[in-house]
């Protein structure tokens, strides 16, 4: 049993032109083709066997909202339609933009209250703002006051349409120091900033990290910049680490097979793959 916490389906609502993203097409053509053969009969009857298959206890689908900085939309509703015909087992975080303002804070409310999301999903440099832009500070706030969990992207990104720099931890320190009650999973795991990111995980026990649209083998091979994370994430931080395939980036199966290999105790193993995201999620 297992949690996906990063996922996106194969349905036309979910996969629209995104222009800006180009590039990851490129970093990762490889592993995309092999996730694209493994849903290429009936796509969306495909990946619904996936997880039905590998029992997944819960898979995590986000919605994005970017209409000020590149004119692309998943929004909450379709997300929400998905997790209500599908059933229990998929989750859907809102996704809101935030130079909307109050209206986003509003958004992001009806989204949680009345949709039934789970949490929020911020990608900062889909809407060209750090991590502790001022922008997000409401957004935030209103997590803390509906008690429900962010989802933040960490680390490089690979659109060239944007700054890498958006992604930087620190930034997510002083967030943490603003919102101590926030619950937030780093993901992706904040490459090249691992060892920053670890600090701030360390610091701050409302962090948790996702190791989402990286290949798990990588965490032990030497020089990758990802070994420090097998390594805290084995003693020190061992709850608070969080399993994502990334699904259509990676195969959730072969992400399944590589994350496996990795040398844990068989009790940390399914702290990463369920138990932490169940305790994040407030599940």
């Amino acid at each position: 049993m297992f949690v996906d916490f990063s996922s996106r389906p194969p349905v036309l609502q979910f996969n629209g032109p995104a222009d800006h993203l180009s590039n990851y097409r490129r970093v990762y053509q490889g592993t995309e083709a092999q996730a694209a053969s493994t849903v290429c009969h009936d796509p969306l009857a495909d990946y619904l066997a996936i997880y039905e298959r590998l029992q997944a206890r819960h898979v995590v689908l986000k919605a994005r909202d970017l209409t000020s900085t590149f004119g692309v939309k998943i929004s909450n509703e379709d997300v929400a339609a998905f997790c209500r015909q599908h059933g229990e087992r998929y989750i859907g975080f809102a996704g809101v933009d935030p130079h909307a303002g109050a209206t986003a804070v509003a958004e992001f409310e009806t989204a949680v209250r009345e949709l039934g999301l789970r949490g929020l999903n911020v990608q900062g440099f889909e809407h060209r703002l750090a991590i502790d832009d001022p922008l997000l500070f409401p957004l935030y706030a209103k997590c803390v006051e509906l008690d429900v969990p962010v989802n933040i992207h960490c680390g490089a990104n690979f659109s060239t349409h944007t700054s890498m720099m958006y992604g930087h931890p620190a930034a997510l320190d002083r967030v943490m120091m603003a919102y101590p009650g926030l619950r937030v999973c780093a993901s992706p795991p904040g490459w090249p900033w691992v060892q920053e990111l670890l600090a701030v995980a360390w610091r701050h026990p409302g962090v948790w990290i996702g190791t989402v649209a990286v290949r798990p083998k990588l965490l032990a091979t030497a020089h990758s910049g990802y070994e420090a994370l097998l390594q805290y994430g084995r003693t020190v931080l061992k709850k608070r680490m969080i399993f994502g395939s990334a699904f259509p980036m990676m195969p959730v199966e072969r992400a399944l097979e590589e994350f496996d290999a990795l040398e844990m105790a068989d009790e940390v193993r399914e702290d990463w793959r369920c138990h932490n995201a169940l305790a994040f999620l407030g599940l």
